[in-house]
């Protein structure tokens, strides 16, 4: 019977052997060729990697014949028209644009666009652009050496005329825009020559009422380790020749690089002028109210109600931005004494100005906003009175949309499982166009190093402790967001002008009290409003004396307001000569300084 059972038990599991079989067979297959498509699939990668397309930049030798440092920009959009390197933006109409690194370039030999050193905006790799047909331009921006005071040396793009603008540099050479078709899935080599080279920028000439002047500062030559210059466009008063025993105050307009001194015009508005359209103000032929706004203030300034003042805009521009924040500054030097203590008695010396800090007073907005109140609060008697427009962050706490003290990183808000990206620029009914990921992320294609000579890396070349290697230490690791606390604590003990002004009140609070003005719009498009809310409840608070400072907001006002409920912004933001000019006036005249003279210039 066992045997029979046994027969009985092999005969029963006999048709079950092939089956088990078949499973084991089929399993080996599926893991062979599941081993197989990883392999295929890491083969294609690396294939896909090693063929992509590639860019090569011979050396400009038609431009140059020393080694060059730079950043080489390869600029890829999808118009048909214009020049890619003018088509970079924070917002969805930007274009791609891929830089790198260069040091020691030598002539004869050719850089390769590619490896991990390349990082792109808005996409950030090469590899991952889309196919298809494209406007491809490069752009090499040039770096100098510098050998600061500090004995640390550093390579950066000096200022050549422009207001330091990578494409609009001159001397930078860049190439003519060639459509091509792209794939980075397919090998091939373009070769992109640089044949062009941007000119020098000619100089503004002197005319009746425009004048210029420039001069060597002797604290920003030691600081830089060669020749640094500061300059400024004056623009004087109705009857200067005329009376020539007159001494006149000082008018100081804050703000961005002046190619000359701008809003005043002597003639009408050109009638052959093509008109424009402005896609902010959803204007056409705002270029002709331009224009006319700068022949009317030209009016004004020659009629015979208008104040008899200097008016200044400064030329200050530094190797890392357009101008310097009128401050001292770890990074970029003493530029607020040089401007303070050089520039402005050179200037009162040249063209008869009184000289004396009652007979200043300091105007501007957004850079020029922060900077005239920064100036105002730095060097309390060496001004009289600040109007400060659009200002940027005048108190961390509100760093645009973040809070470097307590937030730990820049781009998301903080969560366990979300990332939440911070917006960074909006419209007047809060539409987000780009976050502070997105403009961060496109200064750093541009640059590294703080060197994109771009919004959020001059705050860091103002703000921020100098670091080991020259360069100015990050206050968050430009590719992660994550801030570092102890530079925000640097930031807030030298820079956050509402942590200072509470903070050192009592010892400046008497030479301060009525001289602080601060306008913004409530719909400012960089959230800067944030920081005046914070600042004006620091305001109201002071004591011993109390500030007696001006803060107003315009109603879903974006940036730049300034100040004037009467009219559209697109208008008052073309009146700073004319409104703040007048308005310090009548204030000073209602409560003039004991022994100022306030009468021979007001003939």
């Amino acid at each position: 019977m066992k045997l029979h059972h046994g027969a009985r038990g092999q005969a029963g599991c006999s048709f079950l052997l092939p089956f088990a079989e078949q499973v084991l067979r089929l399993n080996f297959l599926y893991q062979t060729f599941a081993m197989r498509y990883l392999f295929l699939c890491l083969f294609s990668t690396l294939l896909l990697s090693a063929s992509a397309q590639l860019f090569r930049v011979p050396y400009p030798a038609k431009h140059y014949k020393e080694n060059l440092d730079g950043r080489l920009l390869l600029l890829l959009s999808k118009k048909t028209s214009g020049e890619p390197r003018f088509q970079i933006a924070d917002g969805p109409e930007t274009q791609m644009v891929f830089g790198m690194d260069v040091e020691n370039w030598a002539p004869g030999t050719t850089l390769s666009v590619q490896g991990k050193d390349v990082f792109g905006y808005p996409i950030e790799q090469l590899s991952a652009i889309p196919a298809g047909n494209y406007t491809v331009q490069v752009v090499f921006h040039k770096y100098e050496t510098f050998h600061l005071k500090n004995g640390k040396v550093v390579k950066l793009p000096m200022d050549r005329g422009e207001g330091q603008h990578w494409n609009l540099a001159p001397g930078n050479p860049y190439s003519t825009p060639k459509r091509m078709n792209v794939n980075p899935r397919f090998k091939s080599i373009a070769i992109v020559e640089m044949d062009k080279i941007i000119p020098p920028i000619e100089e503004p000439k002197d005319t009746k009422y425009i004048k210029h002047i420039k001069i060597q500062s002797k604290l920003l030559t030691e600081f830089w380790g060669r020749p640094m210059y500061l300059g400024a466009h004056i623009l004087l008063p109705e009857g200067f020749d005329e009376h020539p025993d007159v001494r006149y105050p000082l008018a100081i307009f804050h703000g961005h690089f002046p190619e000359d001194f701008g809003g005043f015009r002597t003639t009408p508005p050109d009638p052959n002028l093509k008109p424009d359209t402005v896609k902010r103000f959803n204007l056409i032929g705002y270029n002709k109210i331009v224009q006319q706004e700068a022949y009317d203030f030209y009016k004004q300034w020659t009629g015979p109600n208008f104040p008899r003042v200097i008016a200044i805009e400064i030329q200050h521009a530094t190797p890392y931005y357009d101008d310097s924040y009128a401050v001292n500054s770890a990074n970029m030097g003493p530029y607020g004494d040089a401007i303070t203590y050089e520039l402005i008695p050179e200037i009162e010396k040249r063209f008869r100005g009184i000289g004396q800090g009652w007979a200043r007073f300091l105007y501007g907005g957004s850079t020029g906003g922060w900077e005239a109140l920064a100036a105002q609060v730095f060097y309390p008697d060496a001004y009289n009175g600040c109007y400060a427009a659009c200002p940027d962050p005048i108190d961390f706490n509100h760093y645009v949309t973040m809070n470097i003290y307590k937030d730990k990183n820049a781009y998301y808000l903080e969560s366990d499982f979300k990332k939440t990206l911070r917006p960074g620029h909006r419209n007047y009914l809060g539409h987000v166009s780009a976050t502070v990921k997105d403009m961060n992320h496109r200064e750093l294609a541009l640059g590294t190093k703080s060197r994109s000579g771009d919004q959020f890396d001059i705050w860091e070349a103002v703000f921020s402790p100098n670091g080991a290697d020259g360069y100015p230490k990050r206050i968050y690791d430009k590719y992660t967001g994550v801030i570092d606390q102890e530079v925000a604590q640097y930031w807030r003990d030298n820079y956050d002008l509402t942590h200072i002004i509470q903070r050192d009140w009592p010892k400046i609070g008497d030479k301060l009290k009525g001289k602080i003005h601060i306008y913004v719009g409530d719909m400012d498009n960089f959230y800067l409003n944030n920081a005046v809310y914070t600042a004006e409840d620091m305001l109201k608070q002071l004591k011993n004396p109390s500030c007696n400072c001006e803060v107003d907001y315009g109603d879903r006002a974006e940036h730049c307001w300034n100040g004037d409920h009467t009219q559209p912004n697109y208008i008052s933001r073309l009146r700073y000569h004319s409104m703040f000019i007048n308005k310090w006036t009548k204030e000073l005249l209602a409560n003039p300084p004991a022994g100022a003279d306030v009468k021979s210039w007001r003939y």
